[in-house]
């Protein structure tokens, strides 16, 4: 069966602090260490997920304030954004499961201007589920000698996840923040959380990581 295009999204609540997986690794977030990626967060994947209510509001809560800590403490910001308007060739398998794709005009292709790029953040073409795959992130990070990935953005179990499994093979420590990331349910974003502390990742609440930016901040200024 061939999938057109992502159904519509039911309200789901974010999951908690308190229910967050085990993590297997034991990595903390170090700001003189990190970039902050700010995965597919385009108008295209965000009106799938009903506005003004879980988890879509505070999936754009947490993005907005993990992404304006991490500018206020010197992290550098990335985003990946597909393209839209792909050719046959450039679409590939992805036409397989998910159709066409998305079109490269503004209202689906722009981020929002609330959490969008500023001036000397990053912003990558994104090809394939995973922010890796030819965009020049790894080469990226190695020339800013960052070797942590901070990922927020959707969806978890697709691109989130598959990047975090990529950050993994190429000896990154990644953190997938719970709470700014969104998926098509709860059952699925529980399974991106599970398999990220299980074997990826270190899975994080987003006040973990704002901890950890405004320590920066603090340093930074005495």
């Amino acid at each position: 069966m061939v999938l057109s295009a992502i159904s519509d999204i039911h309200p789901y609540p974010m999951p908690a602090a308190a229910d967050l997986p085990g993590n297997t690794a034991g990595w903390t977030v170090d700001p003189d260490r990190a970039l902050l990626l700010i995965h597919d967060m385009q108008h295209y994947f965000l009106r799938f997920l009903p506005a003004g209510r879980p988890p879509r509001q505070q999936l754009e809560e947490q993005v907005t304030a993990v992404r304006r800590a991490a500018a206020d403490a010197g992290v550098p910001v990335a985003y990946t954004a597909q393209p839209g308007d792909m050719t046959e060739e450039q679409r590939g398998l992805l036409k397989d499961f998910w159709g066409p794709g998305m079109t490269a005009a503004p209202e689906h292709r722009g981020v929002p201007e609330r959490f969008g790029p500023a001036d000397g953040d990053t912003v990558l073409t994104k090809w394939r589920p995973s922010a890796f795959f030819r965009t020049g992130l790894l080469d990226l990070m190695r020339s800013w000698g960052r070797d942590q990935l901070v990922l927020c953005g959707i969806y978890a179990h697709i691109g989130v996840l598959q990047t975090a499994c990529d950050a993994l093979a190429h000896d990154i420590q990644s953190f997938v923040v719970a709470d700014a990331v969104a998926d098509f349910s709860a059952a699925d974003h529980r399974m991106a959380l599970d398999y990220a502390a299980a074997r990826c990742s270190v899975v994080v609440p987003a006040h973990t990581v704002l901890s950890a930016f405004a320590g920066a901040r603090a340093a930074g200024a005495r």
